[in-house]
């Protein structure tokens, strides 16, 4: 399925009971996340597509927005309800959305 328009949203306006795809690698991820994420680095997605969230809309972010794009299409393409996080994590910690790190500490966007 190909969309010529990807549904986005902006970081600032992801409900906070959303689910939170992060599909950063291991070294942006422990240095600071959103808390509650699902971390699975974009290069994973396809063979753990299992633990993807279900039943509800999936918020894919990655730093910029980049990568979580094409995670987005990708999952769209296999039946789930996805939008890419426009802005990624920069425009989280930005928007002034809390950022955590490995330790659940006050983290930062790498």
């Amino acid at each position: 399925m190909f969309r010529s328009e990807l549904p986005a949203v902006d970081a600032a306006a992801v409900p906070a009971d959303a689910i939170l795809l992060d599909v950063r690698e291991n070294e942006e991820w422990a240095a600071g996340h959103a808390e509650g994420a699902v971390h699975i680095p974009m290069g994973e997605v396809v063979s753990r597509i299992g633990e993807v969230p279900e039943g509800a809309r999936v918020h894919v972010v990655c730093r910029v927005g980049g990568r979580s794009a094409q995670v987005a299409q990708y999952l769209i393409a296999q039946g789930v309800d996805a939008v890419n996080v426009s802005g990624g994590m920069l425009d989280w910690e930005a928007a002034g959305r809390p950022v955590v790190d490995g330790n659940g500490s006050d983290g930062f966007v790498l």
